[in-house]
C-alpha cells in the first residue's frame, strides 16, 4: 500500500543510517584517542581496574625515583668506605713496620697523622642530599639510626602494601659526635681471662675507645686506643713499648675487620637495590602492558571497521534518498 503520510521505507533507512552513525562515531573515537575504553561508559569493569592499575603504576613510578635515590645515598657511603678501608689497611702496615727497631717512628706519625686526617675528611664529605652515615651526632633531636629507601609497592585488594630497604646507621658510622654514646669502661674491659679480645664502646669505629689485654706488659693489663688519636711518636724499642705497638696493631686490625663488614654489608644493600631497580622497571612495563590490553584499541580492527561504517552510511544516505522519492512516484498519479 502506498501511503502519502506514512513511508515506512523512509523510517527503516533513516533508523538504519542513525545507527550506522553511532557506530561511526564509537570507531573514529576509538581512533583518534588509540583506546577502545576511554571512560566508564564504555565498560565500567575494564575501566575501573585500568584506572586503578594506572595509580599504582603512578605509585610504581615513585618508588623508581626513592630507589634512585636511595642507591645515589648508598653508592656514596659505600665509596666513602671502601676509601677508609685502604687508608686504614695502610696505617696498618706502618704499624706493623714501626715494630721494627731503631726505625724513626716520628716520621711513620707523620704518615699515620695524614691517613688519619684522610678518614676524618672522607667520613666529613660523605653528604649526598644531606644525608652522612659515616660521620653523625647520635644525640641530635631528628637521628634515626634506620636509614629506610621504599623500594616496592603492592596492593591486594583494598590493602597496600610498601616495603623498605634498611640499613642500620651504628653499623657502619665511623664518627659520632655524641660522647653520651660511650659505654662505661668497666662494661667494655677485656680481661686476664680473654687475652687479645678486643673491646669498643657504643660510638663510631675510629672515635670509640678500643681496649685489648696484654700479658706481655711490664704490668700486664689493658691498653686503650681512640683511632682517631693514634699517635706512636713517643714509643721507643723498648719491650713495653713494642707491647704496646702490637696492642695497637690488635686493635687497627678489629677496627679494620668491623669496617670491613660494614662496607661488605653496605655492598649487599647496593647490589639489591640495583636488583630491585630493575625489577621494578620490569614490572611496571608488565603492567603497562596488561592495561593496553584491557582498554587500547586495535587499529587494524578499527581502521577496517571505519571504511565499512563509511560505506555503509553511504548506503544507508542512498536508501533514505530512494525511500523519500516515493512521494514523488504518488504524485505522478494524479497527473492527465
Amino acid at each position: 500500500m502506498a501511503s502519502l503520510l506514512t513511508n515506512a521505507a523512509a523510517m527503516t533507512a533513516l533508523q538504519t543510517l542513525a545507527s550506522t552513525n553511532k557506530s561511526l562515531d564509537t570507531t573514529q573515537n576509538r581512533i583518534s584517542t588509540g583506546m577502545r575504553i576511554s571512560t566508564a561508559s564504555d565498560g565500567a569493569a575494564y575501566w575501573s581496574i585500568a584506572t586503578t592499575m594506572r595509580s599504582d603504576n603512578k605509585s610504581l613510578s615513585a618508588v623508581q625515583d626513592s630507589l634512585g635515590l636511595g642507591a645515589a645515598t648508598v653508592d656514596v657511603q659505600y665509596t666513602a668506605l671502601e676509601a677508609t678501608v685502604k687508608e686504614l689497611t695502610e696505617i696498618g702496615k706502618l704499624l706493623v713496620s714501626a715494630k721494627t727497631p731503631g726505625v724513626n717512628r716520628g716520621q711513620i706519625q707523620e704518615d699515620i697523622k695524614a691517613r688519619l686526617g684522610q678518614m676524618s675528611s672522607i667520613a666529613s664529605s660523605s653528604v649526598f642530599n644531606s644525608e652522612n652515615w659515616l660521620s653523625i651526632d647520635s644525640a641530635a633531636g631528628d637521628f634515626n639510626k634506620d636509614k629506610s629507601v621504599v623500594a616496592s609497592f603492592s596492593r591486594v585488594g583494598d590493602a597496600i602494601s610498601i616495603e623498605t630497604i634498611k640499613v642500620d646507621v651504628n653499623e657502619i658510622k665511623l664518627y659520632d659526635a655524641n660522647t653520651a654514646a660511650a659505654l662505661p669502661t668497666p662494661a667494655t674491659a677485656p680481661t686476664a681471662a680473654a687475652p687479645g679480645a678486643v673491646k669498643m664502646d657504643g660510638r663510631g669505629l675510629f672515635d670509640a675507645s678500643w681496649q685489648v689485654w696484654n700479658d706481655n706488659l711490664a704490668t700486664p693489663g689493658v691498653v686503650s686506643l681512640s683511632i682517631k688519636d693514634l699517635d706512636i711518636s713517643s714509643l721507643t724499642d723498648s719491650a713495653d713499648h713494642q707491647a704496646t705497638l702490637s696492642s695497637y696493631i690488635e686493635i687497627v686490625d678489629a677496627a679494620l675487620s668491623k669496617l670491613t663488614d660494614g662496607a661488605s654489608n653496605l655492598g649487599a644493600v647496593k647490589n639489591r637495590i640495583d636488583t630491585q631497580k630493575d625489577f621494578v622497571q620490569a614490572l611496571t612495563d608488565a603492567i603497562g602492558r596488561g592495561i593496553g590490553q584491557l582498554v587500547d584499541a586495535d587499529m587494524n580492527a578499527e581502521s577496517t571497521r571505519l571504511q565499512a561504517l563509511q560505506t555503509q552510511q553511504q548506503l544507508g544516505i542512498q536508501a533514505l534518498s530512494i525511500a523519500n522519492s516515493n512521494s514523488q512516484n504518488i504524485l505522478s498519479l494524479f497527473r492527465g
